[in-house]
């Protein structure tokens, strides 16, 4: 079947993998323009672009998928199917009603419509979550489906462990939906929940939280947005690992003995377990006390870990 490939992630570069090795190769692999990004804000292409020229892969990156100059290149491929994963940008009409579009989506829809489906049901606490073969619409993530598969979120998963997990589950999904051409089913409105994107605030480590909460948006954000805590000069210290503990300092308050390191929060208190401060690498809560001390002060040792 002739298909071309919208996408721009790592999650998407690993579902374009599966396809190009099928009979269903993509002529086109369709992305975002290249973006400035890091602290040297150099630019950079999006990270399917390298995956793509590596499998010989002509790739497509216009300012605007939409218009007219970028409809034509798309139709003169004579795609039979689009597939979509991780594109970042809207489809819109004419061009979404020009070709069959199947999105690949990372959640059991409609749960989890949006951006960020794999950081959200892991920072909700879901027990699992998977992926979804939908059919693209105008409504965000709302288009009938056609294939599920569920997966176990675990209890140590962390975004990265959990979207490797998804991503070849998403690329035999859509092999499947390609092959097969099973019907589609309307999606529930009234079960409907949205994954928004991740922003600056949803980041910082709020005290005034759980522990278990914060210690499974340390797990939904690493390894690549990173969670953080705010400290008493300002800056901040990203949080690599944690553990949710059943008692500790109080809420706010650091606490360092025996190279273990604990932020108070509303409920219990979060062991912050490996770390990485501001311009330097990452590292173990020990060697971090070891260089720069506790921030704010020190206290009792962390209590033994529960559940989280």
């Amino acid at each position: 079947m002739r298909t071309v490939f919208f996408g721009t992630s790592p999650f998407a570069a690993a579902v374009l993998e599966r396809l190009a090795a099928s009979e269903h190769r993509p002529s086109l692999v369709v992305t975002r323009p290249d973006r400035r990004a890091g602290r040297g804000r150099r630019l950079a292409a999006p990270a399917i672009v390298e995956a793509a020229r590596a499998m010989d892969l002509e790739v497509f990156q216009p300012e605007s998928i939409n218009d007219d100059a970028s409809r034509e290149r798309i139709a003169a491929e004579r795609p039979e199917v689009v597939c979509v994963c991780a594109f970042g940008a809207l489809i819109r009409a004419p061009l979404l009603t020009d070709h069959e579009m199947l999105n690949v989506h990372p959640s059991l829809l409609p749960r989890w419509r949006g951006a960020a489906p794999i950081e959200r049901a892991i920072m909700a606490g879901d027990l699992e979550t998977g992926v979804s073969i939908m059919r693209v619409t105008e409504g965000l993530d709302s288009g009938p489906v056609c294939l599920q598969a569920a997966e176990p979120i675990r209890a140590a998963d962390t975004y990265g462990s959990l979207a490797a997990r998804l991503q070849d589950m998403g690329g035999a999904l859509l092999l499947r939906a390609l092959d097969d051409r099973p019907p589609f089913t309307e999606q529930d409105e009234a079960d409907a929940t949205y994954a928004e994107k991740i922003e600056t605030d949803d980041r910082t480590l709020d005290p005034a939280r759980p522990a278990v909460e914060l210690e499974r948006t340390v797990r939904a954000l690493h390894p690549h947005i990173g969670a953080r805590v705010a400290l008493s000069d300002g800056s901040f210290l990203r949080v690599l690992a944690a553990a949710a503990l059943d008692r500790g300092p109080p809420q706010g308050a650091f606490a360092a003995a025996a190279g273990r390191l604990a932020l108070g929060c509303s409920e219990g208190a979060l062991e912050l377990l490996a770390v990485q401060a501001p311009g330097g690498r990452p590292m173990p809560a020990a060697d971090y006390l070891r260089g720069h001390g506790a921030p704010g002060g020190s206290g009792q040792p962390p209590s033994d870990t529960t559940g989280s």
